[in-house]
Formats: C-alpha cells, structure tokens, sequence
C-alpha cells in the first residue's frame, strides 16, 4: 500500500508509573523484542506506505535522536519537533499545524499494539472523505474501564461522541492511540477549551467539535491487541505477546555472552549482556549492558543496571 500522508509520534512525555517503577523513564524507547515501541509504530507506519514521520520529542530528547538519526535506515524520513510544554496531546499537535500539510496517522509513543485489517484504516478515511478516523478496539473488561476513551456510534457507522476515560461503561469500543487526520483537527484544536479534570487540552474534546460541527467522523476495528505501556508489568506482557506471535522461545541481543549451563526460557535478552554463571531465567526481559555474575534464577522479572524488576502480569491477556 502507498498512502500519501505524514506520520506522526508524540514521544516527549514522561509516565509518571514509570518514572517512579525503576524503569527508563522514556517511555517510548522502552524495548519490545530488543527494539523500541517508536520502531515499530514506524514500521506500521511503512507498512501503509507513509515515508515522512515527524517525531515530537522533549524528555531525554537525545536519546531519540542519536538513535533513529534521519530514518534512512528504516527507510523513513524523520523530523523531529521539541515539545515545550506539557499541555495535553491537543496543544501538542496544534503546534505541528506548521509541517503538516496534507492527512495524517497520529500515534502516542507509549502505545504497542497488533494490527488486523491494518490498511482498512486508511481505506475508511479515503473511500468514505472523512475527516477522522478513529481505531479502536471492542473490550468489555471491566478492569480497563476509566483507562481510554470510549467511542459510541451511529447507526450509520459515523461517531457520535468520544467520551474520555468514562467512570461507567458506555460503549464496548475504546480508543487505542492511533488517530488519522485530514487538517481541519487543526481549525478544532484552536476552538478546545482546556480541561478542568486534568488542566488540559484534550484530543477527545477537539473530535467532539469536529463531530458536532457535522463532519465525518468513523472508527475502524484494526486493533488485535494493544497495550499503553506504563509499568514494568505492561512492559513484560509486551514481551511475552512479541515472543508468542513471532513464535519463538527467545531473543538474544547482539554481542551478549551466555556462560554454558545456562537456561534461558521464554525471555528476551538485550543487547552486550553478560550472563557469567548458569541460571535459570524464565518469562524476563534483560536490558542491554547488563553483567549477571550471580547464579540465581529469575522469573517474571526486568532486569535493568540497576538491579531486578518484579512483575506481576495477568496471563490472560496474553490470549486475549
């Protein structure tokens, strides 16, 4: 598929679960599968043909940077554009009106997700001339209620109202993350009060404008699974699902050195990573540059420099 349209990663922020779990706190190039949640939101993107992504940066900026560079490598081209201030994902993209110039996909850098139907997202925006389009997932969990925002239809398919993080149950479908745009966000944006819940500018509010001023907006059901990463739990869980859908026991970084005797089960193993005695580690993530000099095992835990993660995730996602 080629789709003439930009992508879009708004990677600047800083989670606060993260921050205080142990974890870097950047959420966005925490590693699925020893690579970055951005690279594979930038290879979703590829994949529906899109060739120019403007990455928002802010927070450890550099880090980005130094290692995505100018997106050749992964047959991109990247910009990036420094966030300033911290005014929700409304007040963030409207800074951007600047460099977009035609429709765009939007993804929050926090967000690793499966596709099904993945080109029917851009499909719906362009057969049906609409001005958004929103993905979105059916989940009737009652643990995730409060967590996204809800979207409820027409019987005509267009949306009706997006309601962010419901108290109550309202609609089976929730929003992912994943937004496509033609610039008439742009003309929203500008007219989205901040709110009073969380003294922002609210995304869901300025598609509440588009909606109520009578244009088209539909949701599309390409969402297998997905996760917002905010814990080292929801970091396992990822990893655990990446190796279950690549069918593979285990991923092992480049230049790392596992002693003889050592098992490794249902793990992902960074990069430069020294495993010196035998052991038994089980459903892990080890971060890159890691030295294990001890013997004792591990299981359902992120191991990082700075020492042991415990996890505790709930294994029926993983077949969800």
């Amino acid at each position: 598929m080629s789709w003439n349209g930009q992508g879009v990663i708004l990677a600047a922020g800083v989670g606060e679960r993260v921050k205080s779990s142990g974890l870097p706190k950047l959420r966005p190039m925490l590693p699925i599968g020893n690579k970055p949640i951005i690279q594979h939101q930038i290879e979703s993107m590829k994949k529906l043909g899109i060739e120019e992504v403007i990455i928002v940066v802010g927070y450890q900026k550099d880090q980005i940077i130094d290692f995505f560079k100018d997106g050749k490598h992964l047959g991109v081209k990247i910009k990036y554009i420094e966030q300033e201030k911290t005014l929700g994902i409304a007040h963030v993209v409207g800074q951007l009106e600047p460099y977009i110039k035609k429709p765009f996909i939007l993804f929050l850098g926090d967000v690793f997700f499966y596709p099904k139907n993945w080109e029917s997202l851009i499909d719906i925006f362009e057969k049906q001339n609409a001005t958004a389009v929103l993905a979105v997932k059916k989940d009737t969990n009652p643990k995730f209620k409060g967590l996204h925002f809800a979207v409820l239809l027409h019987d005509s398919g267009l949306v009706r109202r997006v309601i962010e993080k419901p108290r109550h149950t309202v609609s089976p479908l929730k929003g992912c993350g994943i937004y496509v745009f033609d610039i008439s966000i742009f003309d929203a944006i500008r007219r989205t009060p901040r709110t009073a819940m969380r003294d922002e500018y609210e995304i869901t509010d300025s598609i509440q404008i588009l909606i109520d001023d009578g244009y088209p907006i539909y949701s599309a059901e390409v969402v297998d699974w997905y996760v917002n990463v905010t814990s080292p739990s929801d970091l396992l869980l990822c990893n655990l699902k990446y190796l279950a859908q690549n069918k593979v026991q285990n991923i092992i970084g480049e230049g790392t050195k596992i002693c003889s005797g050592a098992i490794i089960e249902n793990s992902v193993v960074g990069n430069n990573v020294i495993i010196e005695k035998p052991l038994k580690m089980r459903e892990a993530i080890v971060f890159d540059d890691v030295r294990l000099i001890g013997g004792k095992g591990c299981s359902k835990v992120i191991v990082t420099t700075n020492g042991e993660i415990p996890c505790d995730i709930d294994e029926s996602r993983l077949n969800e």
